[in-house]
């Protein structure tokens, strides 16, 4: 090194050397190549910036080259032993970015089918991105692995259940009006606050009890079976996290006695997955991520198969529309429903933040013939559906959530 060169680095700012320690983690140990300023070794006085102790600053660059830094032949260096990679990712890093680092190393380094050793297993980050790597790649699970992995898929599918299945619960079941009262005794129909506030007079301050002389009820709101909601699921493998979501609603749905559920999922097949809606871990397994995507075929054979009263019938369509059968068939058919009064709604992603990619030019044509259109996450799917159980329009509802959406002509 010459003593210009060292007169530079004495001259950087403690800022900058933070800023210069950032882009050589991101860039990878091939940086060092284009310029002798970006060695570790000369920036490691701006590690604190980073919060990062300078000496594990080269445990971190070998993490992170593992995944990023193998443009260049032979870069990247060898596979390292998985656990105490994560673990390393773990010291550095919160959840999101871990997370996101793994489905990279996956991508990026086929790092698929050692994701599931028996050692390294235990150690992923439990998300929905991890169900569908492991579904997605299942064909790989060694038998010694196999019981293990669909354990962790049960963990993480009934966690998220749970997360959901309350909000769900109450944006479907609507269990009461309150707007009407009724004679029907049940505890569940109750009205707590008018029965109290009726009975006020009647309090025993001896006692410290409410003596009630009447109770009041409210009235029942929907029946069993009221309304049909048949989800037809694309399964290519650009939607692997919509499969998960939509397959632990449409279990949750079918838990709940005033909507009748139905589940099909579809490539270029189409297959029936309504008797296993028992368990979302059974559907998860039906799927075959990946292949080929023909959605015309899907909408009619729901329609022949599924949709047995259109004028009371949700039909969730859970696609990015990239269709590769008939463009005009499929909206033909989705006309078709929606001329027997189904109300259609497209799906274009069920995800965390409903943010989706998709056929633009398809979308509009399907929102032209009266389709709905619209990326969602699960909790708002719920309430969009809760709506058009009430007859009123959930476009106002997408709108304010902030979710693309193509809306039908008025």
């Amino acid at each position: 090194m010459s003593h210009a060169e060292d007169s530079d680095d004495d001259e950087l700012s403690h800022e900058h050397r933070a800023q210069l320690l950032r882009w050589r983690l991101a860039l990878g140990p091939g940086a060092e190549q284009a310029s002798p300023h970006a060695a570790l070794d000369r920036l490691a006085a701006g590690a604190d910036g980073l919060g990062v102790d300078p000496a594990d600053l080269g445990e971190l660059d070998a993490a992170l080259a593992f995944v990023y830094d193998h443009g260049r032949p032979g870069a990247g260096g060898t596979r390292p032993y998985l656990p105490r990679w994560l673990g390393a990712l773990r010291k550095f890093f919160g959840k999101d970015v871990v997370a996101m680092v793994q489905k990279d190393a996956v991508a990026r380094r086929g790092l698929a089918e050692l994701l599931f050793e028996p050692e390294t297993l235990p150690l992923l980050e439990r998300n929905v991105e991890l169900v569908a790597t492991l579904l997605a790649a299942r064909h790989l699970v060694p038998d010694q692995a196999r019981e293990l992995a669909r354990q962790i898929i049960r963990e993480i599918v009934d966690d998220l259940r749970r997360q959901l299945e309350v909000e769900v619960r109450t944006a479907l079941l609507g269990a009461v009006r309150r707007d009407q009262h009724a004679p029907l005794r049940s505890l569940r129909n109750l009205d707590w606050r008018r029965t109290i506030r009726k009975n006020l007079a009647r309090w025993d301050a001896e006692r410290q009890r409410l003596i009630a002389e009447r109770l009041y009820f409210w009235k029942n709101q929907r029946r069993r079976h009221e309304w049909d909601v048949v989800l037809c699921v694309d399964q290519s493998g650009s939607m692997a996290q919509s499969v998960v979501y939509a397959s632990i609603m449409a279990a949750i749905f079918a838990s709940i006695d005033v909507v009748r559920t139905k589940l099909c999922l579809f490539d270029t097949e189409v297959v029936d997955a309504t008797p296993l809606l028992v368990d979302p871990v059974d559907v998860l397994f039906a799927t075959q991520l990946g292949g080929g995507t023909d959605i015309r075929r899907a909408v009619a054979w729901a329609r022949e198969h599924l949709i047995e009263r259109p004028e009371r019938t949700m039909f969730v369509l859970v696609t990015d529309l990239h269709e590769g059968g008939d463009r005009g068939q499929l909206v033909a058919h989705v006309r078709a429903l929606v001329e027997s009064r189904t109300r259609v709604l497209v799906v274009l992603a069920l995800t965390d933040d409903g943010r989706p990619a998709y056929d633009h030019a398809m979308a509009a044509e399907l929102a032209a013939v009266g389709a709905w259109c619209f990326g969602c996450t699960p909790r708002l799917l719920a309430q969009v559906v809760a709506r058009v159980m009430q007859g009123q329009d959930p476009g106002a509802l997408i709108s304010e959530a902030r979710m693309v959406h193509v809306a039908p002509p008025p």
